[in-house]
């Protein structure tokens, strides 16, 4: 192997060279270019100002849909079925504390809606044990 040394090979020259005076104006270039009209740079989420505000209350509204709707649901209107159920399941309340209850347009408004079939009342008869009961009570 041959003996290398650095100081007796041949240097490879580079290719970039700096003019001459170069670094004497250099600060005067850079102050140059600072002083011209700089662009203004304006972040993303202020360009968009009045889509990214109309996409927020859309959301808002959407999210809102489903309180409403649990509002609406949850009302204080009861049904019929309801208010006999609960009714029906009170051991307190017996009928007579309910008649005290109703008015003369309530009596009268349950005696229109009773209208009974002679075989629907024959059924009845016929299945209770203790007609005679059934018959004094009609009376």
């Amino acid at each position: 192997m041959k003996a290398f040394k650095l100081e007796n090979e041949p240097k490879i020259k580079s290719g970039f060279k700096t003019p001459e005076n170069y670094f004497d104006d250099f600060s005067e270039k850079v102050l140059q270019q600072l002083d011209k009209k700089e662009v203004k740079v304006i972040p993303f989420y202020k360009r968009k100002k009045n889509l990214s505000l109309a996409a927020a209350a859309l959301i808002g509204f959407a999210l809102m849909i489903p309180i409403v709707n649990n509002y609406r649901a949850t009302s204080n209107e009861l049904d019929e079925a309801t208010l006999e159920t609960y009714l029906s399941y009170q051991s307190n309340l017996s009928q007579y504390d309910l008649i005290q209850k109703l008015d003369d347009s309530d009596i009268e408004k349950l005696n229109n809606d009773i209208t009974l079939e002679d075989e629907t009342l024959e059924d009845i008869l016929s299945t209770s044990p203790n007609i005679e009961h059934l018959i004094s009570e009609q009376n």
